[in-house]
């Protein structure tokens, strides 16, 4: 009997609509990526390899970027399903081999007068029932260590941080010479050295954080794995500019310029999590 449907966590495929539905609401997924999606569902926990993928989908008279239309596909049930490839819950890479679906499925079979699920376990036979189809074999919630927030919240929140860095940044270049004034006060000796610094990193630090700002207000769905490459360098960037309020210690007073300090050593690792969030649709 043909398959009609498959069911795992909160998600149903509908291969006759050719549809993902959520908790019963419909999810924008193109065909492609759906096909994806129905192929990895059909071996759950094993490994579908990329040429597989391609014998199936993209035939050999097909000219057209195979690896790139094959990761965009992936990136995009991925984004659907609130997914990451970093901490993944449903879609695995498996390095340079293919992918694997995570989790149990059920498979709903169309049947005269009804249908009947089967159970798909992995290594396992198929099991028959319609009883158990709404419960058995389906894949139970992760819990997360991450804040419970909305992904627009954590969208706002990110960029909202991208901007003041940027205000940072700006207000340093508005004035260069009282850039290089305070630097020396500051730094005594190593002032001139700490000025070219802060000059060369707040250029680059704009052109990162506009990056960022448009990523975010875009809802570029691989803003997630993007920015953790970037995190290292952004790690080091942020922390250089954690000193800033150094600078103009003898306007706010020591004690201020510690406190400003050490609440701007904390941000990289709270955009670290906001970026998670927005990956994993938190």
């Amino acid at each position: 009997m043909p398959i009609s449907k498959f069911r795992f966590g909160p998600f149903e495929a509908d291969l006759k609509a050719a549809e993902l539905r959520k908790d019963g609401a419909r999810l924008r997924l193109q065909l492609q990526p759906f096909q994806v999606l129905v192929t990895l569902l059909e071996c759950p926990r094993e490994v579908v390899t990329r040429e597989q993928l391609r014998q199936r989908l993209w035939p050999q008279d097909t000219f057209v970027d195979f690896d790139h239309g094959l990761n965009t596909a992936i990136n995009k049930v991925r984004d659907v399903l609130g997914d990451s490839a970093a901490n993944p819950r449903y879609v695995e890479t498996i390095a340079k081999r293919g992918y694997r679906f995570l989790g149990d499925v059920t498979a709903i079979q169309d049947q005269a007068g009804g249908t009947t699920a089967s159970l798909v376990r992995p290594n396992g036979p198929e099991v028959d029932g319609t009883q158990e189809s709404s419960t058995y074999g389906v894949q139970q919630p992760e819990k997360s260590e991450l804040p419970r927030a909305s992904r627009r919240t954590a969208r706002t929140l990110f960029a909202l941080a991208q901007i003041m860095y940027m205000s940072f940044y700006l207000s340093a270049l508005f004035r260069l010479e009282r850039l290089e004034q305070s630097a020396r006060v500051a730094w005594d000796g190593a002032g001139h050295i700490m000025y070219v610094l802060y000059l060369f990193t707040a250029l680059v630090g704009i052109a990162v954080r506009l990056y960022l700002i448009t990523a975010t207000a875009f809802d570029y769905h691989l803003l997630g794995e993007k920015y953790r490459v970037l995190f290292p360098a952004l790690f080091a960037l942020d922390m250089f500019w954690a000193l800033s309020p150094f600078l103009i210690a003898d306007r706010i007073g020591l004690g201020l310029a510690l406190g400003a300090t050490a609440a701007l050593i904390y941000m990289p690792f709270a955009q670290r999590v906001l970026a998670r969030m927005i990956a994993q649709r938190a």
